[in-house]
């Protein structure tokens, strides 16, 4: 049995002391440019107050350079609250903005089941923590529920030839092909390319990226 299904083992515990435990700017996922996000976004020609859904965003810079660029109707999910706070306090500059921010598993909803009509799913690097069968249909359940006909997907996970293992924890590798066929028929895809990502470390991630629409 895999590390990341453990009976008791306690994910939203492990995530907090991540984020408890090292400077945001330290961790192996930190970007300073979301650029290969913000590149693929932009080919969703989004309306400014389009519905964003970012899954297991932690203390992502992304948000930040989504309100700069005028994007209004931003939710962000994490299973961690100090993963939160963190990104909370690092949008100094946003006070006012119109963020919600909701604690919750991604793999047992339940605020995040209340969501409906999200324009834009983008998750990077959270679904490959997923490594069972009952994991990943609970996650590609939820997305199939909330994101709108026409809405898009931003699916940015470890590759094939990526990393077995992250902050201690296993993980699920993808390609593009393995990502649609999660998604199914309904969703097409539009874009997708290897990423090799530099962590703070200087250690290499190899990443693959994905843009999907879901059809009318």
């Amino acid at each position: 049995m895999d590390n990341n299904f453990k009976e008791g083992y306690d994910f939203e515990n492990h995530w907090n002391n991540a984020y408890q435990k090292t400077p945001v700017n330290k961790l192996g996922w930190y970007e300073k440019e979301s650029t290969p996000s913000l590149e693929l976004i932009a080919l969703c020609n989004l309306s400014k107050n389009a519905q964003i859904f970012n899954a297991g965003a932690g203390a992502s810079i992304l948000i930040e350079q989504l309100l700069n660029e005028g994007y209004s109707n931003l939710v962000v999910n994490d299973i961690s609250s100090s993963a939160l706070i963190e990104l909370k306090n690092n949008l100094e500059n946003h006070k006012n903005s119109q963020v919600q921010f909701i604690v919750d598993d991604l793999t047992n909803p339940t605020e995040l089941l209340k969501l409906k009509d999200v324009d834009l799913w983008h998750d990077r690097a959270v679904l490959h923590f997923f490594t069972t069968q009952q994991q990943q249909n609970s996650y590609f359940n939820l997305l199939k529920k909330v994101v709108k006909p026409k809405g898009h997907v931003i699916l940015a996970e470890f590759n094939l030839e990526g990393a077995k293992k992250c902050s201690g924890l296993d993980v699920f590798n993808y390609n593009e092909k393995m990502l649609h066929e999660r998604l199914g028929e309904d969703f097409e895809l539009l874009k997708s390319f290897n990423y090799t990502y530099t962590q703070p470390s200087g250690g290499l991630r190899e990443y693959v990226y994905t843009l999907f629409q879901r059809k009318n």
